[in-house]
């Protein structure tokens, strides 16, 4: 699956397009359209107008208000990553920025309601430490805020979806607020509420407007990191609504 992902997502699938095209040169007309839909297609995807129309179409919640968070009984963050070798925090490995800026949000959302915390994230390539054993330990230190859950076992969201539901029906939690990014969200929502759970969407990082004029077309790495992001989830919510319709 995650050889399948690199090959239908830039820039793999876009050098792809370019040397099929570079074969097929003799015959002229399809061989230069691949070309230019390989070139045109990496350069679009980088350009802030693109990132924020493909980010923009993943993000229906809003904020939640005071009074939603009020019926939840625990706040779930999910692991969005880890960086290898982070020797500023003395911990061997990390959590990765877009994980940083879910801890922020879930350590916000714990002051402001005193909800007990559970933190998802497993070894996806095997690491010594699972991924939430990196954000316990973030929370603790850098936040100052307890975690009373850690699963550590989950590769995937609809893992982190079915594991963490087992451990908080355990308690008798029914209902949580559940915090990721913006665009991630509704995959999520999705697979928690799968699993019978009550879920309270809380989003952190949008997407930002472009800026105006010429600049909105410019394109830049980052952008095209945004884009790549949001074509990945776009092929993720596919993918879960194909297992939906699936006997």
């Amino acid at each position: 699956m995650t050889l399948l992902k690199t090959l239908l997502l830039p820039p793999t699938l876009n050098v792809l397009l370019v040397l099929l095209g570079l074969l097929l040169s003799p015959r002229r007309f399809l061989g230069a359209l691949l070309i230019m839909l390989g070139l045109f297609g990496l350069l679009l995807l980088a350009t802030p107008m693109a990132s924020h129309a493909l980010r923009q179409g993943l993000e229906p919640y809003p904020t939640p208000a005071r009074t939603q968070l009020e019926g939840a009984e625990a706040i779930v963050i999910l692991g969005g990553g880890r960086d290898y070798t982070a020797p500023e925090f003395g911990w061997g490995d990390a959590p990765a920025n877009p994980t940083w800026r879910r801890l922020a949000y879930g350590a916000h959302l714990h002051r402001q309601t005193e909800l007990p915390l559970l933190v998802s994230g497993g070894r996806v390539h095997d690491e010594e430490a699972a991924e939430a054993s990196l954000m316990a330990a973030a929370l603790r230190d850098v936040f100052d805020v307890p975690v009373r859950w850690l699963e550590g076992e989950s590769r995937s969201t609809a893992e982190n979806a079915r594991l963490s539901a087992e451990m908080l029906r355990a308690d008798g939690i029914e209902r949580v607020a559940l915090v990721s990014q913006a665009w991630h969200l509704p995959r999520a929502v999705a697979e928690f509420e799968a699993q019978g759970l009550t879920v309270v969407p809380a989003p952190t990082e949008f997407t930002s407007p472009p800026p105006e004029g010429l600049a909105a077309w410019l394109p830049r790495a980052y952008h095209l990191n945004q884009s790549t992001r949001a074509l990945n989830e776009w092929l993720g919510r596919a993918g879960q609504s194909l297992r939906q319709l699936l006997p």
